[in-house]
């Protein structure tokens, strides 16, 4: 006994076109739904929020700017004023001259910019390397990378204070910045991004070409981790120009940075805030100008980071 199985066959193949013939014409029915496809601005009431934000992070600097702009007995009335004064190039002058902030701040640019430069490279070639390469140990290595994030940093002053003597690096540039060289939150960070962002298809790819790891790191993961390596360097670039603790440690006042050298202002029996604050107000200015050349930039890295991850 022969069982024709031709209908059946050809159900199945009639089946088989109408789905995506039935598919296609959900997507077109959600396409011309009213509303799809538009962009949904947002409402004064999210205007008005972001407005009062952006108040509350500008008026500290505008307060910079008042105080660095009068005099000391103004600055200490009640209420204090809250309009800029006469006096703002002459206490920029005065600040600039008692603190020494011409070679503080080239200090300040070598330390922060070799610190930042060197943590972007080293924290992307050890994320890479915990995120994608296969050695033995490496869960275990990476844990005591992560692990040296809970260490409270003062506890290793004195050795290392001794260390950097012993070296003959004492009251110098490289005392400050080969201790922070590379940082765990650095690699921790490349670490997360590139597992999520990088695939392993393209190493694989690669590998096939005859591409070594250097070669693959090269042509493959850098351009691909360009995003969050500016993220990373203007990270580190501003904690390393801010930084206070070692440096004021490390350093002596003939070869101060920017945090250390105002510390010159607040010294005496009289102290006068609104040249302490045009001293602040010139430390900050590098900050500022660079997040002004390259936000953009930054803000796009970060954005395209997050669509990555």
């Amino acid at each position: 006994m022969t069982i024709d199985t031709a209908p059946v066959r050809a159900d199945a193949h009639d089946h088989a076109h109408k789905a995506p013939a039935s598919t296609d014409r959900r997507r077109i029915r959600r396409a011309l739904r009213p509303g799809a496809g538009r962009t949904h601005h947002a409402g004064p009431l999210a205007y008005l929020l972001l407005g009062i934000a952006a108040l509350v992070s500008l008026f500290p600097l505008y307060w910079t700017v008042v105080a660095a702009s009068t005099d000391n007995t103004r600055v200490a009335q009640t209420p204090p004023p809250f309009l800029p004064g006469p006096n703002l190039l002459k206490n920029l002058g005065i600040a600039w001259q008692d603190a020494a902030l011409g070679k503080a701040m080239l200090n300040s640019l070598i330390v922060a910019g070799v610190i930042a430069l060197s943590t972007v490279f080293f924290a992307t070639l050890a994320g890479f390397a915990f995120a994608k390469l296969r050695f033995r140990g490496r869960n275990l290595l990476l844990l005591l990378v992560i692990g040296t994030m809970m260490v409270p940093p003062q506890l290793g002053v004195v050795p290392l204070f001794m260390m950097m003597a012993d070296l003959g690096w004492g009251q110098t540039l490289p005392s400050v910045i080969f201790p922070t060289l590379v940082s765990a939150v650095g690699v921790f960070f490349m670490r997360q991004y590139l597992k999520e962002a990088l695939p392993d298809e393209l190493i694989e790819a690669g590998r096939l070409d005859g591409a070594h790891s250097l070669r693959i790191f090269w042509s493959i993961v850098l351009p691909i981790a360009r995003p969050p390596m500016a993220v990373l360097f203007m990270i580190t670039f501003v904690h390393a120009w801010n930084d206070f603790f070692w440096p004021f440690i490390a350093l002596d006042m003939t070869n101060p940075t920017v945090p250390v050298a105002l510390t010159q202002l607040s010294a005496g029996y009289v102290r006068d805030q609104s040249v302490i604050m045009a001293g602040a107000l010139l430390g900050t200015l590098p900050l500022l100008a660079m997040f002004v050349v390259f936000g953009r930039q930054i803000v796009g890295g970060i954005m395209q980071g997050a669509v990555k991850g």
